[in-house]
């Protein structure tokens, strides 16, 4: 089985690049929605997060409100290391545990999907580390179409994480998404003929 790590600053086309990869055939562990997952109410992480950050984070019906949660960390680089040691060592054991289940049944090519791939000490669960990256105005018009993120939101979550230049140092392969769509699908199809 190989295992692709993408990673990839925030707006950069991962997610896009993880789609395409996922039509030619890889099975995509997407390490966010395991995040995502893990912080559903009155579990174990939850539980923790909430004690940590205080119940304000939580919407009335007992969410973890994601954006009020990432007021407070990006651009506070104390409160994003203490959720990150909450979260990272939760999000690690499942991807491990679904890697497993993967390797058991027979899977060709399996891509872990992790903005923080780098930053969480993960690439010891990757074959090959494939980045995305993109100008810093196509992430910020990325960031405000897609995710309605003001300016000022979109530069507090870039710098909270490595540099394209940082991630750049640090991997395989590297795929320019300041590009059309068609142009980036050729490119990925290109990349996956490679395997």
């Amino acid at each position: 089985m190989r295992i692709i790590g993408l990673t990839g600053g925030i707006g950069s086309g991962k997610s896009t690049v993880a789609q395409f990869l996922a039509g030619l055939g890889a099975v995509i562990i997407d390490a966010d929605k395991i995040g995502h997952e893990l912080l559903k109410p009155n579990t174990e992480a939850w539980r923790e997060v909430v004690a940590g950050f205080g119940r304000q984070i939580l919407t009335p019906d007992g969410n973890i409100d994601r954006k009020k949660l990432g007021e407070i960390v990006f651009g506070n680089p104390e409160s994003l290391l203490k959720l990150n040691r909450i979260m990272h060592p939760r999000i690690y054991e499942k991807v491990r545990a679904q890697l497993e289940e993967y390797r058991q049944g027979g899977v060709g090519v399996v891509v872990l999907e992790a903005p923080l791939l780098l930053e969480a000490g993960w690439a010891s669960l990757v074959d090959k580390i494939w980045v995305t990256v993109a100008s810093r105005a196509t992430v910020l018009r990325r960031l405000q179409e897609r995710v309605g993120l003001s300016e000022l939101e979109s530069t507090a979550r870039i710098t909270s994480q490595l540099s394209a230049e940082e991630r750049v140092g640090r991997t395989d392969v590297i795929i320019d998404t300041d590009c059309d769509l068609d142009e980036l699908e050729a490119k990925v199809e290109k990349l996956w003929q490679g395997l």
